[in-house]
Protein backbone atom coordinates (compact mmCIF):
# COMPACT_ATOMS: atom_id res chain seq x y z
CA UNK A 1 0.00 0.00 0.00
CA UNK A 2 0.71 3.35 -0.12
CA UNK A 3 -0.84 5.92 1.24
CA UNK A 4 -2.03 9.35 -0.67
CA UNK A 5 -0.83 8.53 -4.12
CA UNK A 6 -0.48 11.44 -6.99
CA UNK A 7 -3.79 12.73 -7.82
CA UNK A 8 -5.09 14.48 -10.67
CA UNK A 9 -7.05 17.72 -9.52
CA UNK A 10 -10.39 16.01 -10.95
CA UNK A 11 -9.38 13.31 -8.09
CA UNK A 12 -8.15 10.87 -11.29
CA UNK A 13 -4.65 9.23 -10.11
CA UNK A 14 -1.66 10.14 -12.02
CA UNK A 15 -0.96 6.65 -13.54
CA UNK A 16 1.67 4.90 -14.36
CA UNK A 17 3.77 3.70 -17.29
CA UNK A 18 1.79 0.98 -18.75
CA UNK A 19 -0.88 1.61 -16.72
CA UNK A 20 -4.53 0.81 -17.76
CA UNK A 21 -7.52 1.99 -15.81
CA UNK A 22 -10.59 -0.97 -16.38
CA UNK A 23 -13.20 0.52 -13.78
CA UNK A 24 -14.36 3.47 -11.23
CA UNK A 25 -16.62 2.63 -9.17
CA UNK A 26 -18.47 5.34 -6.41
CA UNK A 27 -20.72 5.03 -3.27
CA UNK A 28 -18.08 2.69 -1.66
CA UNK A 29 -17.25 2.94 1.99
CA UNK A 30 -13.65 2.24 2.65
CA UNK A 31 -12.41 0.31 5.77
CA UNK A 32 -8.76 0.37 6.77
CA UNK A 33 -6.42 -0.03 9.85
CA UNK A 34 -3.27 0.93 10.74
CA UNK A 35 -3.06 4.69 9.34
CA UNK A 36 -0.55 7.28 11.32
CA UNK A 37 -2.02 10.35 12.85
CA UNK A 38 -5.73 8.84 13.02
CA UNK A 39 -7.43 7.80 16.29
CA UNK A 40 -6.65 4.15 16.59
CA UNK A 41 -5.36 4.11 13.56
CA UNK A 42 -8.60 2.92 12.02
CA UNK A 43 -10.34 4.83 9.14
CA UNK A 44 -13.87 4.25 7.57
CA UNK A 45 -14.26 6.62 4.85
CA UNK A 46 -16.91 7.39 1.95
CA UNK A 47 -15.22 7.74 -1.59
CA UNK A 48 -14.54 6.04 -5.17
CA UNK A 49 -12.71 3.38 -5.87
CA UNK A 50 -10.38 3.17 -8.98
CA UNK A 51 -9.19 -0.47 -10.62
CA UNK A 52 -6.40 -0.76 -12.94
CA UNK A 53 -3.93 -3.51 -14.57
CA UNK A 54 -1.38 -2.42 -11.50
CA UNK A 55 -3.85 -1.29 -8.49
CA UNK A 56 -6.86 -0.43 -6.67
CA UNK A 57 -7.14 3.07 -5.63
CA UNK A 58 -9.13 4.81 -3.08
CA UNK A 59 -10.21 8.17 -3.08
CA UNK A 60 -12.32 9.73 -0.48
CA UNK A 61 -14.66 12.34 -0.96
CA UNK A 62 -13.79 14.25 2.10
CA UNK A 63 -10.53 13.37 3.08
CA UNK A 64 -10.11 11.67 7.02
CA UNK A 65 -7.29 13.25 8.53
CA UNK A 66 -4.25 13.42 6.61
CA UNK A 67 -5.50 10.46 4.39
CA UNK A 68 -7.43 11.28 1.17
CA UNK A 69 -6.33 8.40 -0.90
CA UNK A 70 -5.18 5.06 -0.60
CA UNK A 71 -3.21 2.97 -3.08
CA UNK A 72 -3.13 -0.75 -2.85
CA UNK A 73 -0.82 -2.85 -5.34
CA UNK A 74 -2.25 -5.60 -6.87
CA UNK A 75 0.75 -8.21 -5.87
CA UNK A 76 0.79 -6.94 -2.70
CA UNK A 77 -2.81 -8.10 -1.59
CA UNK A 78 -3.99 -11.33 -0.12
CA UNK A 79 -5.86 -13.02 1.50
CA UNK A 80 -9.07 -11.69 -0.82
CA UNK A 81 -12.34 -12.89 -0.23
CA UNK A 82 -16.12 -11.42 -0.78
CA UNK A 83 -18.21 -11.43 1.75
CA UNK A 84 -22.35 -11.39 1.82
CA UNK A 85 -23.57 -10.83 5.24
CA UNK A 86 -27.35 -10.83 6.44
CA UNK A 87 -27.87 -7.96 7.60
CA UNK A 88 -25.11 -5.44 6.29
CA UNK A 89 -23.80 -4.67 2.44
CA UNK A 90 -21.96 -7.14 0.72
CA UNK A 91 -18.17 -6.22 0.73
CA UNK A 92 -14.34 -7.29 -0.34
CA UNK A 93 -11.99 -7.78 2.48
CA UNK A 94 -8.66 -8.71 2.52
CA UNK A 95 -4.80 -7.71 3.79
CA UNK A 96 -2.24 -5.77 1.66
CA UNK A 97 1.65 -5.09 2.66
CA UNK A 98 2.73 -1.87 2.69
CA UNK A 99 4.75 -0.30 -0.33
CA UNK A 100 8.34 0.04 1.75
CA UNK A 101 10.64 2.19 0.64
CA UNK A 102 14.48 0.99 -0.92
CA UNK A 103 15.80 2.90 2.36
CA UNK A 104 13.94 1.00 4.77
CA UNK A 105 13.45 -2.02 6.97
CA UNK A 106 10.51 -3.95 5.73
CA UNK A 107 9.95 -4.57 9.94
CA UNK A 108 9.15 -0.95 10.38
CA UNK A 109 6.05 -1.45 8.46
CA UNK A 110 2.50 -3.36 9.32
CA UNK A 111 0.40 -5.33 6.78
CA UNK A 112 -2.73 -3.75 6.70
CA UNK A 113 -6.27 -5.16 6.66
CA UNK A 114 -9.13 -3.67 4.52
CA UNK A 115 -12.49 -3.98 3.06
CA UNK A 116 -14.45 -2.60 0.32
CA UNK A 117 -17.87 -2.14 1.30
CA UNK A 118 -20.59 -1.15 -1.95
CA UNK A 119 -22.88 0.51 0.19
CA UNK A 120 -24.72 2.18 -3.31
CA UNK A 121 -26.07 -0.16 -5.80
CA UNK A 122 -24.75 -3.73 -6.67
CA UNK A 123 -21.67 -5.83 -6.88
CA UNK A 124 -22.42 -8.00 -9.87
CA UNK A 125 -19.65 -6.33 -12.16
CA UNK A 126 -16.93 -4.96 -10.11
CA UNK A 127 -16.73 -8.47 -7.82
CA UNK A 128 -16.13 -10.73 -10.94
CA UNK A 129 -13.31 -8.46 -12.68
CA UNK A 130 -11.65 -7.80 -9.38
CA UNK A 131 -11.52 -11.54 -9.18
CA UNK A 132 -10.35 -12.50 -12.83
CA UNK A 133 -7.73 -9.90 -12.41
CA UNK A 134 -6.29 -10.94 -9.32
CA UNK A 135 -5.90 -14.36 -10.89
CA UNK A 136 -4.79 -13.20 -13.84
CA UNK A 137 -2.05 -11.34 -12.18
CA UNK A 138 -0.68 -14.11 -10.15
CA UNK A 139 -0.44 -16.25 -13.07
CA UNK A 140 1.32 -14.60 -15.21
CA UNK A 141 3.65 -12.98 -12.37
CA UNK A 142 3.80 -16.53 -10.51
CA UNK A 143 3.27 -14.81 -7.60
CA UNK A 144 0.62 -17.00 -5.25
CA UNK A 145 1.10 -14.29 -2.54
CA UNK A 146 2.92 -12.20 -1.20
CA UNK A 147 4.98 -12.56 1.77
CA UNK A 148 5.87 -10.36 4.43
CA UNK A 149 9.76 -10.65 3.86
CA UNK A 150 8.76 -10.38 -0.28
CA UNK A 151 9.97 -6.69 -2.02
CA UNK A 152 8.38 -7.24 -5.21
CA UNK A 153 7.88 -4.33 -7.99
CA UNK A 154 4.61 -3.70 -7.93
CA UNK A 155 4.66 -2.26 -11.24
CA UNK A 156 5.64 -6.07 -12.55
CA UNK A 157 1.59 -6.10 -12.65
CA UNK A 158 2.11 -4.17 -16.04
CA UNK A 159 2.80 -6.62 -18.00
CA UNK A 160 -0.12 -8.82 -16.97
CA UNK A 161 -2.08 -8.94 -20.29
CA UNK A 162 -6.15 -7.74 -19.59
CA UNK A 163 -7.47 -7.13 -22.68
CA UNK A 164 -8.86 -10.42 -23.35
CA UNK A 165 -10.74 -10.19 -20.05
CA UNK A 166 -12.25 -6.62 -20.07
CA UNK A 167 -13.90 -7.77 -23.50
CA UNK A 168 -15.53 -10.95 -22.01
CA UNK A 169 -16.67 -8.62 -18.69
CA UNK A 170 -20.24 -9.28 -17.69
CA UNK A 171 -22.01 -6.11 -17.17
CA UNK A 172 -24.62 -6.01 -14.02
CA UNK A 173 -27.28 -3.46 -14.67
CA UNK A 174 -27.90 -2.77 -10.87
CA UNK A 175 -24.30 -2.26 -10.20
CA UNK A 176 -22.95 1.36 -10.64
CA UNK A 177 -19.43 0.69 -11.69
CA UNK A 178 -18.07 2.25 -14.82
CA UNK A 179 -16.53 0.10 -16.87
CA UNK A 180 -13.20 2.46 -19.09
CA UNK A 181 -14.07 1.20 -22.84
CA UNK A 182 -11.01 4.10 -23.43
CA UNK A 183 -8.23 5.14 -21.22
CA UNK A 184 -9.44 8.51 -19.80
CA UNK A 185 -7.62 12.18 -21.25
CA UNK A 186 -5.66 12.77 -18.12
CA UNK A 187 -3.52 9.95 -18.28
CA UNK A 188 -1.84 10.91 -21.27
CA UNK A 189 -0.12 14.06 -19.63
CA UNK A 190 1.40 12.33 -17.23
CA UNK A 191 2.73 8.98 -16.36
CA UNK A 192 4.99 8.12 -13.38
CA UNK A 193 8.02 5.27 -13.21
CA UNK A 194 7.96 4.47 -9.78
CA UNK A 195 6.44 3.95 -7.01
CA UNK A 196 6.59 6.51 -3.82
CA UNK A 197 4.89 6.30 -0.38
CA UNK A 198 4.56 10.11 -0.19
CA UNK A 199 1.74 11.73 1.73
CA UNK A 200 3.05 15.53 -0.36
CA UNK A 201 2.13 13.88 -3.21
CA UNK A 202 -1.40 15.50 -3.87
CA UNK A 203 -1.40 17.21 -7.40
CA UNK A 204 -4.05 19.87 -6.91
Amino acid sequence: MAMNPQLFPNGMPVPFMNEMFILIRDGVEFDIDKIPGTQGGHVKVKGTIYLSNIRIVFVASKPVGNLYAFDMPLLYIHGEKFNQPIFHCNNISGSVEPVVPDNEHRALYSTHSFKILFKDGGCGTFVPLFFNLMTSVRQFNQRPNVGTETRVDPLQAAQTPVDEMMRHAYVDPNDPTKIFLQQPTPASQLRRRTYHSQSDEHAT
